[in-house]
């Protein structure tokens, strides 16, 4: 990597891309399913289906009922959210590297807002990022483009190719694609899964280490 490629700042996504959070999600949305009368996703289909956020997801699947199920999903969540949370290898000392390094880092999620913040707070990793922004703090969710610009406000780049996006799917891919970022798949995942057939990844690391280590060799 030249001088010149190098990003200005990156961003993340969070669930399952810096802490293992599908035993939670697959928790609450077993309860809301069985709560609302459909029958519960498998952990599989979970991992393989959700993507968008809630206020965006609901209404799909549950029709005019969705603010019910959204109150019961976020009552299941948040009894566990915290007590389940769990970091994904290496993903502490990948973020202390890259702030050290100067990168500008901020977090963009489709997990709700406050609960995203808490959960950093909880880590004791808010102190790596500029921005942390949630499902429902812009007025689109990912893949739209605000909540990006909204954690880049204020940074030392602009939406383009200066930024790293990184995350674990598809989503994450679509929206680095929509607005020139870089897309780059962290995890040992399928680079050609049907999810990234339209979004391909520029870069693919199978892990946090991986990627620390590509920032650290490219500083030598």
């Amino acid at each position: 990597m030249t001088a010149a490629d190098a990003p200005r700042a990156v961003v993340f996504d969070w669930d399952n891309t810096l802490v293992d959070s599908w035993p939670t999600i697959h928790h609450a949305l077993a309860i809301t399913f069985e709560a609302m009368g459909h029958s519960p996703w498998t952990l599989d289909e979970t991992r393989a289906r959700v993507r968008h956020s809630l206020r965006d997801s609901f209404p799909v699947l549950f029709g005019d009922r969705w603010g019910e199920a959204r109150d019961i999903f976020y009552a299941a969540f948040e009894r566990v959210h915290i007590e389940n949370l769990a970091p994904i290898d290496g993903a502490e000392d990948l973020l202390a590297t890259l702030s050290a390094s100067g990168l500008y880092l901020a977090v963009v999620s489709n997990k709700t807002g406050r609960y995203l913040r808490s959960e950093a707070d909880h880590l004791g990793w808010s102190r790596f990022f500029g921005k942390i922004i949630g499902a429902g703090d812009a007025a689109r969710d990912k893949p739209a483009p605000e909540a990006l610009l909204m954690a880049l406000n204020g940074g030392p780049a602009e939406i383009g190719p200066a930024v790293w996006f990184v995350g674990d799917s598809g989503i994450d891919m679509e929206i680095a694609h929509r607005t020139g970022c870089i897309p780059v798949l962290l995890h040992g995942l399928d680079a050609n899964a049907p999810e990234f057939v339209e979004w391909p990844p520029a870069r693919h690391f199978s892990g946090c280490s991986a990627l620390k280590g590509f920032f650290s060799n490219s500083e030598n």
